[in-house]
């Protein structure tokens, strides 16, 4: 599997803000963010709860689009696509790839039919098959179980798999460590890790779980719709 993307800098974030609300109740998740991720780049995020880390990734994903500011994933400008749902959800499935909480399979598909509907969706060949990609996360021996018959580790191996079907440019992670054990928890960032370097793949990953930091390359944090240098507390 060779991902052939030419570009640096992946993911560009220029000033980008968003308001949520109305009235009293109106509020930033995103303010004034500025942002850049590199092919190879595994940059994770932190921050509390409501401090704006779903949006960020929802907006870098192309599922909402910003007030103001510039979003481009791999030189495109997200914002010129905002008129055209179609043009949207076809860039989006073709040079972006998801992996959310607990895989988020579908209950009635195997794993190796759940990254062929992804290949269909994409428009890819009808001569796929999934198995390099369920080799290259150790989940081809499972290819046939469906996802109530894996654990959660399991589950998430084969959503990685799927994210990287349409080979993408850019991943977008969200708490992919929320349902593991420790074990289970380092095993799954230290996968995503090394997708990102062997296939040039920008990741960026959402997640409230400090002991698996030490896989990404760059950590940032986000309070209050801001991001800025996470900074490890001290004992």
């Amino acid at each position: 599997m060779s991902f052939a993307h030419n570009l640096e800098t992946i993911l560009r974030f220029e000033n980008v803000t968003l308001e949520l609300g109305d009235g009293d109740s109106r509020v930033r998740p995103l303010d004034s963010v500025s942002l850049e991720i590199a092919r190879s780049e595994f940059v994770g995020v932190v921050g509390p709860s409501g401090a704006g880390k779903s949006t960020l990734l929802a907006v870098a994903g192309a599922l909402q689009s910003p007030d103001s500011g510039s979003v481009r994933v791999l030189d495109q400008e997200l914002t010129e696509m905002a008129g055209s749902q179609g043009k949207m959800a076809k860039f989006r499935l073709r040079n972006i790839g998801f992996v959310f909480q607990s895989g988020n399979l579908i209950p009635a598909l195997n794993s190796a039919d759940q990254l062929r509907l992804m290949n269909r969706l994409a428009g890819g060949s009808s001569s796929f098959d999934p198995m390099p990609f369920l080799e290259a996360v150790d989940m081809a021996h499972k290819a046939k179980n469906l996802p109530r018959q894996l654990s959660g580790g399991e589950r998430q191996r084969v959503g990685i798999a799927r994210a990287l079907v349409t080979r993408p440019g850019l991943l977008l992670v969200d708490e992919p460590t929320a349902a593991l054990d420790r074990a289970r928890s380092q095993q799954v960032v230290a996968l995503l890790a090394e997708q990102s370097k062997t296939h040039g793949v920008a990741v960026m990953m959402v997640t409230h779980d400090h002991e698996v930091l030490g896989h990404c390359d760059r950590v940032l944090e986000m309070v209050d719709g801001r991001l800025g240098t996470f900074q490890p507390a001290t004992t």
